[in-house]
């Protein structure tokens, strides 16, 4: 580390950034040997497996749509026609997407009923201060009385926000 500053900041991150040099490389026009196969191919071949997995799941799920809905919608009859003789009972064509769904739904709730119990009270002084909070300097000295030197970063305090945002107000009922 070039700096011995303890602040994680992204000027510190983009100063990590201008000290990597650039690797660029450009394809030779006259080299044969990456076009004999008619397409430009980078060194990695065939299709990422990001690519295959969603392939797959897209045609799966077409698949299981479509069994889905001949075993609900085709008579029994038919099925037999066909050869198919054992498969669920028609009970689970409307119980199972009930299911599913009340599955979801309970999910939902679970999660979000997690996170307000991990979350910490209004009234915590955690939600107001932590580690990297920043007291705002008081008496920065100016250079001259019509020019204002900027802040520095520093967290509004909740007095101020109160006061900024509810002193105007007037208690008359309407």
């Amino acid at each position: 580390m070039d700096e011995p500053c303890s602040v994680n900041s992204p000027r510190r991150v983009l100063s990590f950034s201008k000290n990597r040099r650039a690797n660029v490389s450009f394809p030779d026009p006259n080299n044969r040997a990456s076009s004999s196969s008619g397409f430009g191919v980078s060194g990695d071949h065939g299709p990422k497996p990001s690519e295959v997995y969603g392939f797959v799941g897209s045609i799966t799920t077409v698949v299981a749509t479509v069994i889905f809905i001949i075993w609900a919608y085709v008579p029994d009859c038919w099925l037999h026609s066909i050869g198919i003789y054992y498969y669920p009972s028609r009970y689970w064509a409307l119980a199972m997407p009930t299911y599913v769904m009340v599955t979801i739904v309970l999910a939902i709730g679970f999660y979000i009923g997690l996170n307000f119990m991990a979350t910490p009270p209004p009234t915590s002084l955690s939600t107001m201060f932590d580690e990297f909070s920043r007291e705002q300097l008081s008496g920065i000295p100016s250079i001259d009385n019509d020019e204002q030197p900027i802040e520095p970063i520093s967290d509004i305090g909740i007095d101020q926000i109160n006061g900024i945002m509810f002193d105007n107000l007037t208690m008359n009922p309407a």
